[in-house]
């Protein structure tokens, strides 16, 4: 079964639905197939993009029971890929959106970080990057994109704590631009970029490019995809020790 269904929406929007249950988690060959979707839709003429998920499930963030089976190469070439999809969408001509259907704690908060817009479903949900509660670090990229939604301080508490805010929280700090129930999220991103593909076209996407100069900027450098800090932080014995006893504990619930 495909791990991410493309639909084809009016106005040119190209939908990238996240499809591998139960909870959409993150691991190599995901994470490669929506990076190679989001290069790939302009050159296929999609006009603006919409990231979603499941209902009541955006992602869970990384696959951490597959990643912690991956030698040091291969999670090098995962990392690789993960801030491959950030620089991606930051550097993206056309417009995404988010369309966070549920719970995005972590590598799904992620993702839509890197986004034009966020749409993030009312109820009993979260949405944040609770890395540190499982001994990892925020890149530097990840940190700035945040920084540049809820401002320096916020942003930090925010990543030192790895906080998990509900929906009214997510939008009264701007991590997240618009409140949907959950039967519209997925419209209500399509709503915004349909708006914004009504504008002239030129114009608009200059400004955005500008606008977007900062994010656009984090990736310029090719040693900013480079692995190897967040392959020592992986590999460093309190992370490996932190990330095996959550999956223990999840295991233990399932029985």
């Amino acid at each position: 079964m495909a791990m991410l269904d493309i639909l084809d929406h009016d106005h040119g929007i190209r939908e990238l639905r996240l499809n591998r249950p139960p909870v959409n988690a993150l691991d190599p060959a995901l994470i490669a197939s929506l990076r190679h979707a989001i290069e790939h839709a302009p050159r296929e003429g999609a006009q603006a993009l919409v990231i979603s998920g499941s209902p009541g499930m955006f992602s869970a963030g990384l696959d951490v029971p597959a990643l912690l089976q991956l030698d040091r190469n291969a999670m090098c070439a995962f990392w690789v890929d993960f801030l491959g999809v950030c620089a991606t969408l930051a550097r993206s001509p056309v417009p995404s959106a988010a369309a966070i259907t549920g719970h995005s704690p972590a590598g799904g908060a992620v993702i839509a970080l890197f986004c034009d817009y966020r749409v993030l479903t009312r109820g009993a949900f979260r949405i944040g990057l609770n890395e540190v509660r499982v001994g990892l670090a925020v890149p530097d990229q990840v940190g700035h994109a945040l920084r540049r939604l809820v401002g320096a301080r916020r942003a930090e508490r925010m990543l030192v704590e790895g906080a998990m805010v509900e929906p009214d929280q997510a939008l009264a700090s701007g991590l997240v631009d618009e409140l949907a129930d959950i039967d519209f999220v997925v419209q209500r991103a399509r709503d915004w970029l349909a708006g914004l593909l009504q504008l002239p076209r030129h114009a608009m996407l200059a400004t955005r490019r500008r606008a977007r100069a900062d994010l656009i900027g984090l990736f310029e450098d090719p040693s900013a995809l480079t692995a190897e800090s967040l392959l020592d932080t992986w590999f460093a014995p309190e992370a490996q020790a932190t990330l095996r006893a959550m999956v223990e504990n999840l295991k233990a619930r399932q029985r």
